[in-house]
């Protein structure tokens, strides 16, 4: 159905976006009067170097540009050692706030080369096992949405289930369940959608209940939030960052998005008018397999947008409620699993298989692309910072999203999808040739 969010893996939002960039510290040791102007007047140079860079040509280009900076003289290239020089290139060209490897630079160098190999088709490819023993209904190994962090991903379930798979040894450590709950169909207790923040995983599933588990702890959940269905129809689509948990609903007219204070989970906004033309089909969400009904992500940490069959919706979190986008397709339609968004974008299908990168406050289009086929066969796909990724008909096909460019398929055939997530290492999908899911995983992480 969807794929969901995660705010542990350090990403700040500010990557290869040419804001200006922080001046280097003044409580820095200061050595001699001779010493003092150019070494932070270096490494503003050298951050303004790669952020242009970056932001006129490709995120790639960050690195060749530094390189001849740092190849000028030998007081240039001795800046190249600091540390918090690679600090501020991390987060201004890959927007990483988190620390990774053991320096700063082998972040930085990590990143580029992992984005490169993306471009490149140079990866890992692994399915991921766990026990299908544990389980009692026929739907209870369909895998509903994906979830990627730094470390875990996360598989949610039709039968509410979550399993949490480490990302390094790629081995299942975790199965999650909600308590127990009278249904209120075939697929209320399905996951709608998975947020992994620090050291906590939260889950929500189509009756409107979130719920939390400590990573580290053991497989306890509580309910933190107890959804009221009748009243606000079925949760269709559920994601959340640092501060905020966002649920799309169907079912009820105007009361299509939810929005909690995950500190304090409470409600802090019920509205909005987004899928009233879809609140009959969310009733059937709840007993039959539909096509998706809307999608739901994140953008830049302050934003959220959404996507119906009909139109595109941008909200801003921190005055909630407030409309600060709108993209309607009432001609074609929109092909809702095909839409996704980073932190700056999103990218649309209408019904022709034309898909387009648009930018997240302005809806301005940034590039377009074609997916063959989209018209005839369902679609699938995902964006992460460069590329979007978009399966139908079991070939899963990349693109940059900056210029439109196609770049390659995937080797490997994956049949019918039922969730699909990326991130810039890592894509996973979950694909049903029998009555189980299969869960692929590919790494471009620097080989």
């Amino acid at each position: 159905m969807s794929s969901s969010s995660s705010s542990d893996n350090g990403d700040s939002g500010a990557g290869g976006s040419g804001e200006v960039f922080e001046a280097p510290s003044p409580s820095r040791p200061r050595r001699g009067a001779n010493d003092v102007w150019p070494e932070p007047f270096l490494e503003s140079l050298a951050v303004q170097v790669a952020v242009n860079a970056s932001s006129s040509t490709s995120l790639l280009a960050a690195a060749p540009a530094l390189a001849n900076v740092f190849q000028v003289c030998t007081t240039w290239q001795a800046v190249s050692r600091s540390d918090h020089l690679w600090q501020l290139l991390t987060r201004q060209v890959w927007g990483r706030t988190r620390l990774m490897h053991d320096t700063w630079r082998d972040e930085f160098l990590f990143r580029h080369r992992t984005a490169r190999n993306f471009r490149t088709r140079t990866y890992n490819y692994f399915t991921l096992q766990f026990d299908p023993s544990d389980v009692d209904e026929p739907d209870s190994l369909s895998c509903r949405c994906l979830t990627l962090s730094d470390l875990y991903l996360a598989a949610g379930f039709a039968d509410g289930t979550v399993r949490l798979f480490l990302l390094n040894n790629r081995l299942h450590i975790k199965t999650l369940r909600p308590p127990l709950r009278d249904r209120f169909g075939r697929f209320s207790r399905a996951v709608s959608g998975i947020v992994i923040s620090d050291s906590r995983l939260t889950f929500a599933t189509m009756d409107g209940d979130i719920h939390v588990a400590e990573i580290e702890g053991g497989v306890h959940t509580r309910t933190a939030y107890a959804g009221d269905i009748v009243n606000d129809g079925a949760l269709v689509d559920f994601t959340g960052c640092g501060r905020w948990w966002v649920g799309l609903f169907a079912g009820v007219p105007g009361r299509a998005f939810h929005i909690w204070d995950c500190n304090s989970e409470e409600t802090t906004f019920i509205g909005g008018t987004l899928t009233d033309p879809e609140a009959v089909m969310g009733w059937h969400t709840l007993t039959e397999l539909t096509t998706s009904l809307g999608r739901l992500r994140i953008s830049g940490g302050e934003t959220a947008v959404a996507c119906t069959r009909w139109k595109i919706m941008v909200i801003d979190l921190r005055n909630q409620g407030v409309i600060i986008g709108e993209d309607e397709e009432q001609r074609r339609g929109l092909i809702v699993t095909g839409f996704d968004s980073n932190d700056v974008a999103y990218v649309r299908i209408d019904g022709r298989g034309n898909a387009s990168v648009r930018r997240v406050n302005t809806q301005e289009t940034v590039c377009e692309f074609r997916v063959s086929g989209a018209a005839q066969r369902r679609v699938m796909g995902c964006v992460n910072r460069l590329h979007a990724l978009m399966c139908a008909g079991g070939i899963m096909r990349v693109w940059e999203v900056e210029r439109g460019e196609y770049l390659y398929s995937i080797r490997e055939r994956v049949g019918e999808l039922d969730a699909i997530v990326a991130d810039d290492r890592h894509v996973a999908v979950a694909s049903t040739s029998t009555a189980q899911s299969t869960i692929h995983l590919w790494d471009f992480g620097a080989l």
